[in-house]
């Protein structure tokens, strides 16, 4: 098993070049021509690496993703997840080359996640060099994850629920895997009171402002540390001028939730918050946009696997919690065994501190095609 992580060892300048080329094609959500531009360099090194069929999946009105197949023993495939947009606007850079220093590998989208990315292509041709038998496997790239996978979403969930088992290469939560992340609920909160003048007649008029404020504290007072659920307005809107009683408000609400039974249950408490003012209107709308991604008994007996083969490696891996969402918590909702964090070690994702940890490069990889070798 050793010759896989040798073999990668000595790659690794070969997988930084392959990353540099990735991080230096910006690709920002929604910039379609950027998008494409890059999955057309993806597709052709996909190939060249893993010898594999790439598929590129047209959108109406969006960018391509991609979709690589490579042959195997056995029946069901394993699925890679990935995508290639970043949070990064085109120019960022000038400000945020791509450089090596002090062993971390800096540019935008190398942690988040193009090198999870390098790491899954140069996993599966570790295992073609060492000729080492394999399931077939089906690697999924798509170019929307960051704006909420609302393209891409659909081929994800088909892909994993024809998988055995389901591994995204989002980057490791500070070395550790994910074995459970929260589902991720988008909600907006519409009130319509009556306007009215301040000074001279307030009582004629019903304040939204006031019907927001009353509405913002029971939303809030549903954070519970100790199940986990968060609920944040982070946006409000509301009313024309001091002098004049608010005729129209908004909030804008971020639900985490670590069940889907938790989801459904604060889904109908937000979806059934009511005025109370008589005079005022609430109008909600909205859901979870991700569900969770919860601690199967299929997730902690994939984690056991990854530990006991990153032991044989030479380096331990942890597991985490996290409440951040990906394209792991829609294979979850079809396929209880999913494996997230298994790209890139490092820190700083959507920050200007975002880097990859460069000894990491290719132990990751090996980690990943032991266990491409052996679920």
């Amino acid at each position: 098993m050793s010759n896989l992580l040798e073999f990668l060892e000595r790659s690794r300048d070969e997988m930084v070049a392959d990353l540099r080329v990735l991080v230096e094609q910006e690709s920002p959500s929604g910039d379609i021509a950027a998008l494409d531009s890059l999955s057309d360099h993806l597709a052709e090194r996909a190939a060249a690496l893993t010898g594999g069929r790439v598929e590129k999946i047209e959108v109406p009105g969006g960018a391509r993703h991609l979709r690589l197949e490579v042959p195997g023993q056995g029946g069901r495939p394993l699925l890679l997840i990935g995508h290639f947009d970043t949070v990064w606007p085109l120019g960022t850079l000038e400000s945020m080359p791509f450089r090596i220093e002090d062993g971390r590998i800096h540019g935008p989208g190398a942690y988040d996640m193009k090198a999870g990315l390098v790491q899954g292509l140069w996993a599966i041709r570790a295992l073609h060099d060492a000729q080492r038998a394999h399931p077939p496997l089906v690697f999924f790239m798509n170019a929307d994850e960051e704006t909420g996978s609302h393209t891409s979403r659909a081929m994800i969930e088909q892909e994993a629920e024809a998988a055995a088992v389901c591994m995204v290469l989002e980057p490791a939560f500070h070395g550790a895997l994910k074995t459970a992340r929260k589902g991720v609920g988008l909600f907006k909160v519409e009130i319509t009171g009556r306007a009215a003048h301040a000074g001279s007649e307030p009582w004629e008029g019903a304040s939204a402002i006031a019907e927001a404020a009353r509405l913002i504290t029971i939303l809030h007072a549903q954070t519970n540390r100790a199940t986990g659920t968060t609920v944040n307005v982070g946006r409000m809107e509301g009313g024309t001028r001091s002098n004049v009683v608010a005729a129209s408000a908004s909030l804008d609400v971020d639900l985490r939730v670590s069940t889907l039974a938790e989801g459904e249950r604060m889904t109908h408490l937000i979806l059934g918050l009511q005025a109370q003012d008589s005079r005022a209107h609430v109008k909600t709308s909205g859901g979870l946009n991700r569900p969770p991604l919860e601690r199967t008994d299929a997730v902690v007996e994939l984690f056991a696997s990854a530990r006991t083969l990153a032991r044989e490696l030479g380096f331990a891996v942890e597991e985490a919690a996290v409440g951040g969402g990906s394209d792991g918590n829609f294979c979850a909702a079809v396929n209880p065994a999913v494996m997230d964090g298994l790209g890139a070690v490092g820190d700083g994702a959507h920050a200007i501190t975002e880097h990859v940890e460069l000894d990491h490069l290719a132990p990751r990889a090996a980690l990943l095609a032991r266990l491409l070798e052996t679920l």
